[in-house]
């Protein structure tokens, strides 16, 4: 029986490391994106990678034919909109690495944005995964692809005007 338990365990243990080395690249950097920090500095990246790899390595034996990258992600997506709005009081204060590309966006857009566009999740399960309706997760999404694509202009140049010249 031990031998047995010892056995499914190190089954286990081997088919998570081998979900892990295939996974939390792409993982890290979906994180990476969501929480819009720079590539080579990313702690809360990193840790909302951690907690999904975990919550995930938890349920493994229950996942029973679901897909654990597909699991993995709703954790970490979810995380993170329940992170930026404790931490920020909103999706809308979140305070990005300048050098980001999604720098632009806010925490709602950006978590759209990232699923639809850049992990290929369907309208309709990225809303059902935020509690929105459909046509609202499209239109963020429209909103954030409009802001990517055409960046919103710093402020005007001053305008200094000649001073008369007197004679």
């Amino acid at each position: 029986m031990r031998e047995r338990l010892v056995s499914q365990n190190a089954r286990r243990t081997r088919e998570f490391e081998a979900f892990v080395a295939g996974a939390a690249g792409r993982l890290l950097h979906t994180a990476t994106l969501l929480t819009a920090e720079a590539p080579a500095d990313n702690p809360r990246a990193r840790r909302l990678l951690t907690l999904a790899l975990a919550h995930t390595y938890a349920g493994w034996d229950r996942l029973r034919g679901e897909d654990p990258y597909d699991h993995a992600r709703q954790h970490l997506a979810g995380r993170y909109a329940r992170g930026a709005w404790h931490q920020y009081g909103g999706l809308g204060r979140a305070r990005p690495h300048p050098d980001s590309p999604l720098a632009v966006l806010g925490p709602q857009e950006r978590l759209i944005l990232v699923l639809m566009l850049y992990e290929g999740v369907a309208e309709q399960q990225t809303a059902a995964l935020l509690g929105l309706p459909v046509e609202r997760v499209r239109t963020i999404c429209d909103r954030a692809t409009a802001t990517l694509l055409h960046p919103p202009r710093g402020p005007a140049p001053a305008v200094v005007r000649a001073r008369a010249a007197t004679p």
